[in-house]
């Protein structure tokens, strides 16, 4: 990050090109713009935008007054992108540069903003041909999910299209899409291409006996300890049909032994499921979509009493890892993503490890460890025990509201979930050195430090107490 004097002297002599984007912006600049502009230059590799600085040689410092909030662009940029954009702000002499750090798309993945996937092209910007992206989408070898099968539309379930369908037209607001008959459904979700099925369309909607012939090992079997011991399982169930027909199901299973966790405060009771089902559900689908469908294993799910256990066959894809998985998105089955997130399955479409921390978050909980993950699975422990139930009791206090603006605010996207607060003007007294390295203690997943932001923030609003210490408040 160019802050010496040397250093921006080397980013002005710099050529622009392929990986850095110099505009004068010596007024204002439209953020949609600059949306525009990473998005287009993290398809080529990624680079650097620098605002205040003249975009023909000799090069010329001029200032900007673009941007007089760095963070809350960045803020925007997150939320926008679903990416996290850093951004430097440093005066060359007395005048205001602003550097926007682009990071590269993925292998196989293309950035796009309202469905345009975009690049440079001279001083504008133009949407990616149909050939360039076929290119990009076949980095990582082909989408298992969109090839076509050997099976027959018969092989579909009579049912479930029926509540895809209901649930797309619900999420979509276009009744129109109940009027569709399953052959158009399944196109128009291109799941059915020149009448034969994707292997997506099975592993969604497939009946048992056309998975058990076509594609056996997309089940999913469930089983319950009680004890951590490795003894046999007190209840097992094998789960092979499309994924539409299961999840309910399996979540009911699941919910049977769901322990409530009580606390009490003057006449309210709080309630914390040990099993949340927005975690639980968004871990089954992660592990369905993301599976490695080549290899012949099934996706398991343990239950124990405090918490769960999701192994699915295949490691991380290319780019992923423990480190970067809630920022960093390389589907591997992209057909097979997209028709959840059409149905309203998933929040968010490829946030479904962000949402998992934020509910560990808001129920201080161990955030999901990915820890134990290796190149041929990989194994998620989103954890189930309340750890501090005097700072749920303060969210609580705060309102859904509140909340919400915490976590979009001050989290943004996973990316500004991991950074680190700033440690310059601390307004964190009230915490011990012992307290905060309590804050910090996360699972070993690389986002250990998503815990201390709420924390200070309790702490903004109630500075005579350490709402997060495990020990509880304190006078």
């Amino acid at each position: 990050m160019p802050t010496t004097p040397e250093e921006s002297s080397r980013l002005l002599a710099a050529p622009e090109g392929n990986r850095i984007e110099f505009k004068s912006a010596t007024g204002q600049y439209h953020f949609d713009k600059l949306v525009e502009y990473c998005v287009a230059l993290a398809n080529e590799g990624g680079g650097r935008i620098v605002l205040g600085v003249s975009d023909r040689r000799p090069r010329e410092v001029v200032g900007t007054a673009a941007f007089t909030e760095p963070g809350r662009t960045k803020t925007g940029l997150s939320q926008r992108l679903h990416h996290r954009i850093p951004i430097a702000e440093f005066l060359h002499g007395n005048k205001r540069v602003l550097i926007v750090h682009v990071p590269s798309r993925l292998p196989g993945t293309a950035w796009q903003i309202d469905g345009r996937h975009l690049k440079r092209a001279g001083d504008d910007l133009a949407a990616l041909s149909d050939l360039e992206l076929r290119a990009i989408f076949a980095e990582t070898g082909p989408d298992f999910s969109a090839e076509l099968s050997s099976a027959p539309v018969s092989a579909l379930s009579p049912t479930l299209p029926a509540d895809f369908r209901r649930r797309w037209a619900r999420k979509t607001r276009q009744p129109r899409i109940e009027l569709r008959s399953d052959i158009e459904l399944m196109t128009d979700a291109e799941l059915l291409v020149e009448g034969r099925l994707c292997y997506a369309a099975l592993i969604l909607f497939g009946t048992r006996e056309a998975l058990s012939r076509y594609l056996a090992q997309a089940e999913i079997v469930f089983e319950y300890r009680s004890s951590e011991a490795s003894v046999p399982a007190q209840d097992s169930e094998e789960y092979r049909e499309g994924f539409f027909g299961l999840h309910d199901a399996l979540w009911k299973k699941i919910n049977l032994r769901n322990d409530r966790q009580s606390y009490q405060e003057d006449f309210f009771r709080f309630d914390v499921s040990t099993f949340d089902e927005v975690v639980i559900r968004e871990a089954l689908l992660n592990a369905v979509a993301h599976r490695d469908y080549r290899l012949g294993g099934s996706v398991f799910v343990r239950q124990y009493a405090r918490r769960p256990e999701v192994v699915s066959p295949g490691g991380f894809p290319p780019g992923i890892t423990t480190e970067n998985i809630a920022e960093r998105q390389n589907p591997r089955n992209r057909r097979l993503a997209e028709s959840p997130a059409k149905a309203g399955l998933v929040e968010r479409s490829g946030q479904g490890v962000t949402l998992m921390i934020e509910t560990a978050i808001r129920q201080t909980k161990p955030l999901p460890d990915f820890a134990d993950s290796n190149a041929h699975e990989v194994r998620l422990v989103p954890a189930g025990t309340v750890q501090n139930p005097n700072f749920v009791r303060f969210l609580g206090r705060l309102g859904d509201e509140r909340l919400a603006q915490i976590f979009h605010s001050r989290f943004c996207g996973s990316g500004c979930i991991a950074a680190r607060p700033p440690v310059e003007s601390d307004p964190f007294e009230p915490f011990t050195r012992s307290n905060r390295s309590r804050c910090r203690r996360v699972p070993r997943t690389g986002q250990g430090r998503a815990l201390f932001p709420v924390a200070r923030i309790a702490c903004r609003h109630r500075s005579d107490r350490c709402l997060h210490s495990p020990q509880g408040a304190r006078p």
